[in-house]
């Protein structure tokens, strides 16, 4: 086929066949469990069908022969001619594994991250276990499956499939898959597939419309223009604006269902190989988020649950002696709170250990030694770089790298995570996001003539501080004592090079605001309420100044600067850090 004029052909069924193949994954760890289950059988066995339909009209005859192999697998097993076991099980998930990175790498050339080009991926393990399989004979083990694109032939073992040639900024929409081929819920309606781009513009669009409206309402000529038929219309207005912006908002929203169902196959085969019996338990999985933060999520809640895994659940026999059952537990929760959702993952294993922590972080000069912070500053000290307890080094975790990435990324999508833990009875990690990220509940500050919005998420306390709150301490610079805890004070005004109205910190307000585990204060002017706004991109205009996160018109036409808190709690750092070298020299 010409890939060139059938993109839109291969892109559909890209979107379609990660549908298929996150149905296949979960109706196969649900036929692991009952392995007599028909209807489920049934299901999995359609799903390769289709995929196997798709691929060969597209003339994909790597992944239509393999989707082939897997289907005589299962019909077998639908005809009472084969039993289903482990090996059979696992058979079916590397199968799906295969497919699944063709899948990969035809998308990366088609949204352009990969050139165009023939499409290489090992199938000659995966075949030889399935062939095995149906005559049941001995199942070889697997080898590690791999994925490379290499310019040689396409081997026996190695199946090249037609690749994309034309290049796409789209991006494939997240899919609100059913677990075990199950159907999914129907509102009724019909489906339309709109184009990302288009999606992003209307939202835009709407966005703009609300701050024209919100700019009518204030407009001091209309005011003077007030009577009681143009009053009704304005609010007639309003209520349409803000109604048609929730609809729009709710078109970027899709359900954490599929992010969170992936999370059974990582805990399945994480756990059958430390030899530990882990059952997760899933909740909120229709719970709806912006679909970046959706595609965003995925990975540190990955890293979260590995690390929980095989850091927080014991082996069995340890967790027998403690006089708990032999099979530990994770709870992978959402649920709203506020204008936010929060993400928890509660286990039940050996918890945080205090001491442990403090003693890593004194040996790397974290902290000072004998310094004891709060429970809540001990436990945020995982987050730092190459921070890590393990005793020992394994293939999944150890060398302290990702928490510290698990929580740059989570921060990027403005939020936070927070930790409770108990030693010997679990950690619950928690997980706050907004709701979208094109629109923000902020704090609106002034200093001088300029406004600005800190993310209200951030945001601890505020308050007018008295002197005798404001000392300067020795190789850390102006602090103010909150309830007998010091914090580093940050000046906006001297961030941002302006005048304020008053350099007198008893004059002005002190914000208190935390990023991960900093804690900094903020000295601004005034406070000017809170505010939700939409956010706009500034472009190259501040790229100069990351401590800018964005843009927002405010209901007066003024312009408004959203502030990265992490940014600025880091320029703190490094004023203090220019301010000492200075006096050294």
């Amino acid at each position: 086929m010409n890939v060139e004029s059938d993109g839109d052909l291969l892109r559909e069924f890209t979107n379609e066949s990660q549908e298929h193949l996150q149905n296949i994954e979960q109706g196969v760890l649900v036929l692991e469990e009952n392995p007599t289950d028909k209807d489920t059988l049934n299901s999995i066995f359609r799903a390769f069908h289709t995929f196997k339909g798709g691929s060969g009209l597209l003339n994909l005859m790597p992944m239509n022969r393999t989707a082939h192999e897997l289907e005589n697998l299962l019909d077998l097993a639908r005809q009472n001619k084969l039993q289903i076991t482990s090996d059979i099980i696992n058979v079916i998930l590397e199968g799906g594994d295969v497919l699944k990175q063709f899948i990969d790498e035809m998308n990366d050339q088609l949204t352009g991250r990969k050139p165009a080009g023939p499409i290489f991926v090992s199938t000659r393990d995966l075949l030889t276990r399935v062939r095995a399989a149906v005559t049941g004979g001995p199942v070889p083990v697997a080898a590690p499956v791999a994925s490379a694109a290499t310019s040689a032939p396409a081997a026996e073992g190695s199946a090249a499939a037609a690749a994309p040639a034309a290049a796409s900024s789209e991006k494939p929409a997240a899919g609100a898959a059913s677990a075990g081929g199950s159907k999914a819920a129907s509102t009724g309606g019909a489906v339309v597939k709109v184009d990302t781009l288009k999606l992003d513009s209307l939202v835009d669009l709407v966005g703009e419309m609300v701050i024209a409206q919100s700019m009518v309402q204030l407009d001091p000529e209309i005011a003077r223009l007030s009577s009681q038929n143009l009053n009704r219309n304005l609010a007639q207005l309003g209520r349409i604006t803000k109604e048609l912006q929730r609809i729009a908002m709710s078109m970027r929203m899709v359900p954490i269902r599929p992010t969170f169902q992936k999370m059974n196959r990582l805990v399945r085969d994480v756990s059958a190989k430390q030899g530990k019996q882990v059952e997760l338990i899933l909740n909120g999985e229709d719970t709806e988020l912006d679909r970046t933060i959706v595609e965003e999520i995925s990975d540190p809640l990955v890293h979260m649950i590995r690390n929980g895994v095989d850091h927080g659940i014991e082996v069995p026999e340890t967790r027998i002696k403690a006089g708990k059952p032999a099979h530990g537990t994770i709870r992978l929760s959402a649920y709203h709170q506020g204008g936010n959702i929060v993400i928890q993952i509660k286990d039940d294993g050996a918890g945080l250990r205090k001491d442990k922590i403090l003693k890593k972080a004194y040996e790397k000069g974290i902290l000072r030694e004998g310094e004891v912070p709060p429970d809540k500053e001990i436990f945020d000290l995982i987050f730092a770089p190459g921070f890590s307890t393990a005793d020992k080094i394994t293939d999944i975790s150890g060398r302290g790298v990702g928490m510290d990435v698990v929580k740059r990324n989570i921060e990027k999508l403005r939020g936070k995570v927070e930790i409770e833990s108990t030693v010997g009875q679990g950690s619950v990690f928690s997980i706050y996001l907004p709701l979208t990220l094109a629109i923000i509940d902020g704090l609106m500050i002034s200093v001088g003539n300029e406004r600005f919005i800190l993310p209200t998420l951030s945001v601890r306390e505020s308050f007018r501080p008295t002197r005798e709150m404001i000392s300067t301490v020795h190789e850390r610079g102006e602090m103010v004592n909150v309830r007998g805890r010091l914090y580093p004070l940050l000046r906006l005004y001297e961030a941002f090079k302006i005048k304020p109205q008053t350099e007198s910190p008893e004059e002005g307000i002190v914000i208190v605001v935390e990023a991960g585990q900093d804690v900094r204060c903020i000295l601004v002017d005034q406070l000017l309420g809170k505010q939700e706004v939409v956010i706009k991109s500034l472009g190259e205009t501040f790229k100069a100044n990351p401590a800018v996160a964005g843009a927002a018109i405010l209901g007066d036409g003024r312009v408004g600067l959203i502030l990265d808190v992490n940014t600025l709690v880091r320029i703190r750092q490094m004023n203090t850090a220019a301010a000492l070298a200075k006096v050294a020299a």
